[in-house]
């Protein structure tokens, strides 16, 4: 163990070892190919496995040191920290998000799509967050099936919405609603009846199996309610996939909108452990809520303006260029523009990300999108243009060290084209996605037994006496 002038922990000798024997590196050879259409039953399946490759892990290397924390990472949010295991998807700096290995581009090409669409079902990323493997088509028909036999809400939850003021924000509706419905925790149930904590998941996924599938429903109630006189959602179609159901719910009957939809719910569900929606729902999720309580957390994370309101904020931005310099502005124009507003202070919203260090791939694929099927849209051309002109210009400030643009740089302007203009709307589409990603993790967490998390706080005072007691070099080797 180092000593103490950086706080030490660990779990791992070397990277070598860790990329050995992580999921990621073994999910081929740990995890069953099992071609049962019913999800339970694959589970049923990959459980154990993963809870004896996991154990002989933690066995072999439990005191094993993986990295230090310095005071500028506690202090910084805690980033770059390594402090928490999440299986269903992880973020590389230089390629971005892999889910279970696979990139958003793989996920474009290899998983099953809706008859005569080009985009990738949601079901099946859900599938494929579970479970590591692409699901065939008919354990996506599965899935659809089963979500559409769950998607009932109970009448208190409708009233509910239903009586809410129109000021009210609709995450916070949204938020409320589910919370709400924990009375159906299958979960809260069993562990009141004292069910074995190794039967855990088992109800976790019941839950997290009723929550996705009611949540395009109730998302699609609040939509109309605010925006759209309060008319009826109408009926699922037991025959329809999950994003049909929800366009269709929401009022929208363009077959472009859906596939859009398709793939926004795909490419926006899981970004790993890390980041506030994900870590909320997993800290939550540790002290034994249910998955409708967890991910009510997650989505209270979710709607504060640093995380889903991003969006939301970059199209605010652009409508003012907009009102600035017009609809057709030269690229001149732009980046005076751009220049105005940093010298005023002011960030330029969607470019940028914490982790990621080149062009978010789920912006790529929003653009080859917007390419396809609105290259002639006025504000898309307007993104286009940021695209070349924002990042040189970061750069040249050198303060930042991801100029490029991220996801929410382009789902705006999409959404916008599509006639859905009611933005704060959009981080509710935002959260539905959302669900896929972090409830199949809570269904591992809970699989794998992981514990109550509880990391340990310290004062400035006290972390000022602990850098007093490490060696001179330690305290100033930074400042070397």
């Amino acid at each position: 163990m180092t000593p103490t002038g950086k706080i030490i922990y660990g779990l791992a000798s070397s990277l070598k070892t860790v990329r050995s024997l992580s999921l990621y590196g073994c999910q081929q050879k740990c995890f069953c190919s099992s071609q049962s259409t019913n999800l339970k039953e694959v589970l049923d399946e990959l459980v154990p496995r993963e809870q004896k490759r996991v154990a002989e892990f933690k066995k072999q290397y439990s005191d094993t040191v993986i990295g230090n924390v310095t005071v500028d990472m506690i202090y910084g949010g805690m980033r770059g920290i390594k402090g928490m295991v999440y299986e269903t998807s992880v973020l590389d700096a230089q390629e971005g998000i892999r889910f279970r290995g696979k990139t958003i581009e793989d996920c474009q090409k290899e998983l099953p799509k809706a008859k005569g669409g080009e985009q990738p079902l949601p079901e099946g990323l859900f599938w494929l967050l579970v479970t590591s493997k692409v699901p065939t088509q008919q354990q996506v028909e599965w899935l659809t099936r089963e979500w559409n036999n769950r998607a009932h809400i109970p009448q208190h939850v409708v009233t509910m919405l239903n009586n809410f003021p129109n000021q009210l924000h609709p995450m916070s509706q949204f938020s409320a609603a589910i919370t709400v419905l924990n009375l159906e925790s299958k979960f809260a149930k069993a562990y009141s009846d004292n069910v074995h904590k190794s039967k855990y998941w088992e109800y976790i996924y019941e839950d997290s199996m009723d929550l996705i599938a009611k949540l395009p429903t109730v998302a699609a109630i609040i939509y109309r309610n605010l925006y759209r006189d309060g008319t009826a959602v109408g009926a699922i179609d037991s025959k329809k996939d999950w994003s049909w159901n929800f366009s269709s719910m929401l009022g929208y009957d363009n077959k472009q909108f859906t596939e859009l939809l398709r793939l926004y719910l795909t490419i926006h569900s899981d970004h790993e452990g890390g980041n506030v929606s994900a870590h909320a729902s997993h800290l939550v999720g540790s002290a034994l809520s249910d998955p409708y309580l967890s991910f009510a957390a997650a989505m209270n994370g979710l709607a504060g303006p640093l995380h889903g309101l991003a969006n939301q904020e970059v199209l605010i931005w652009i409508t003012k260029l907009i009102e600035k310099i017009g609809e057709n502005p030269t690229d001149d124009q732009v980046k005076q523009y751009i220049l105005d507003t940093l010298k005023a202070g002011v960030v330029v919203p969607g470019f940028g990300h914490a982790v990621l260090r080149k062009t978010d791939p789920r912006y790529t694929c929003q653009r080859d999108f917007a390419l396809k099927h609105l290259p002639n849209d006025s504000m898309f051309k307007i993104v286009s243009q940021l695209y070349k002109i924002v990042p040189p210009i970061l750069l040249e400030g050198g303060k930042v060290k991801n100029p490029w643009p991220n996801v929410d740089a382009h789902s705006g302007v999409l959404l916008q084209h599509h006639g859905m203009k009611e933005m704060n709307y959009y981080t509710v589409l935002f959260g539905v996605s959302r669900a896929l990603g972090v409830l199949a993790q809570m269904i591992w967490s809970r699989a794998l037994g992981f514990p109550l998390e509880r990391p340990k706080s310290m004062s400035t005072d006290g972390l000022m006496q602990l850098v007093k007691k490490q060696p001179a070099q330690q305290t100033q080797a930074k400042a070397a």
